[in-house]
Parts: C-alpha cells; sequence; structure tokens
C-alpha cells in the first residue's frame, strides 16, 4: 500500500486565532491580474501565527535561533501520546506520558494528542491541557527535542492578553524553558490539527514520519511551518 501523506496544518486566514497579545493576521490583495497583471497576496502575521515552531530564542535570547538549529530537528519518526478526553486545563503529568516515551529514541518527534483542535476559533480553545514541569522534564530526560501538540501551547494560556512580571512568566512558560532549553537545541511545534489518523496508524502498527520545515526566517524566535506525516 503507497504511503499516506496527512497535512496537520491549520490553514492560515485574516483573523485566525492567535496566542493572547500576538499580531493578528491578514490577508489581502496587494497586486492584482485588473491593476498590475499578477496576483500577489499582502501577508502581515507573527513569528507564532497558526501552526509553528518554537526555537530556544523564544524564550530566552542567550538560546539558539530558529536559523542556529540543525535541520534534523524538524523531521523524523513520530510517537503520538493520545492525552484526547482530558478535562479543560488539566495539567499532564508523567503518567500519562509514560508509555509512549519508552517508545521514543533520541531522534524520536513526540507528538501530543489533545483533541482540542476541534475548539479551534473558539474561547475554549484557550483551555487546553498544558504539561506539567515534571512532564516536561520526563520528556526532556527521554531524550526527546523535538515536541509537538494540537493545542495552542505546551504550557497554560490565559483568558486574556496578560503583562506578567519575570516571575509570572517564568512559571507560565516552565515546561517551554525545560525542552527548548535542552543543551544543543530543541524544537516545540504548536497548533497542529488533526492527529487522530496518526493515533489510528500507531496503532495499526504503521511507521509515522514528520516534517516540520518552518519558513527560514533569520534569527528569529520561531516560524509558522506546514506540518505533515507520512503513514506507512
Amino acid at each position: 500500500m503507497a504511503p499516506t501523506l496527512i497535512d496537520l496544518t491549520h490553514p492560515v486566514t485574516t483573523g485566525m486565532p492567535v496566542y493572547p497579545g500576538d499580531p493578528e493576521v491578514e490577508l489581502r490583495p496587494a497586486l492584482t491580474t485588473a491593476t498590475a497583471g499578477v496576483n500577489v497576496l499582502g501577508l502581515h502575521l507573527g513569528s507564532q501565527s497558526g501552526t509553528h515552531v518554537d526555537a530556544p530564542y523564544h524564550v530566552d535570547v542567550t538560546w539558539p535561533t530558529l536559523d542556529g538549529l540543525p535541520l534534523e530537528l524538524f523531521t523524523g519518526p513520530a510517537v503520538v501520546a493520545d492525552l484526547r478526553g482530558l478535562d479543560p486545563r488539566t495539567g499532564v503529568t508523567p503518567d500519562r506520558l509514560a508509555a509512549a516515551l519508552e517508545r521514543c529514541t533520541p531522534d524520536t518527534i513526540l507528538l501530543l494528542a489533545t483533541g482540542w483542535p476541534r475548539y479551534w476559533g473558539t474561547d475554549r480553545y484557550l483551555a487546553h491541557p498544558w504539561l506539567t514541569p515534571e512532564a516536561a522534564e520526563a520528556i526532556a530526560a527521554a531524550g526527546v527535542r523535538t515536541l509537538g501538540v494540537d493545542a495552542l501551547s505546551i504550557d497554560p494560556t490565559p483568558d486574556h492578553d496578560p503583562d506578567p512580571g519575570p516571575a509570572e512568566e517564568d512559571t507560565t512558560l516552565a515546561a517551554h524553558r525545560i525542552l527548548l532549553g535542552t543543551p544543543g537545541g530543541a524544537v516545540i511545534a504548536e497548533n497542529l490539527t488533526g492527529l487522530t489518523p496518526l493515533l489510528d496508524a500507531q496503532s495499526a502498527g504503521l511507521p509515522i514520519e514528520l516534517s516540520l520545515f518552518p519558513l527560514r526566517l533569520v534569527a528569529a524566535d520561531g516560524a509558522p511551518t506546514r506540518a505533515i506525516a507520512r503513514l506507512g
């Protein structure tokens, strides 16, 4: 049977959901065939818009930027942890990840399937499950350097645009800091979607290969990506 390609990317559209305080997304014609002979789209978006990857620089200016990371971090075999059915704002503990982590090797991309894409575009999307610091430590200890989640963040998301002080910021981004602080760099992919076919493939014993290659932005904290899974 021929391999199947699955798109795990949210479409980029004007007014799409963004993390509280991030730039809003706007797409509008910059040139048209009627006036210029060609169609060219003007884009306004943030580096963390839609399905994207975080580089370590996202949380610490002394850590590697996106263009300082090896390409190997953006592709590889994937293991999916089934976290569906959790209540809103549930902290994920290491025991919920134990079975998936047992299958991980240092080149594995670990995916967290929360089922939260069903709330995309609603206020409930902000109330996603999140990784406790202990769970983030367990992932790092397993040698995982690339993590993806089908939610807005691996840390709790506030209900509105906050203005936290340093102490609150450190607490809020604990899982980011633990994982992105991995020696040599690490990658976090957020706002993935459509992970159910991957869970089905995993249950059927099919291999899963993932690609998360981002836009090549210089000295960036992250960038939108077209996330694609290859099943079989």
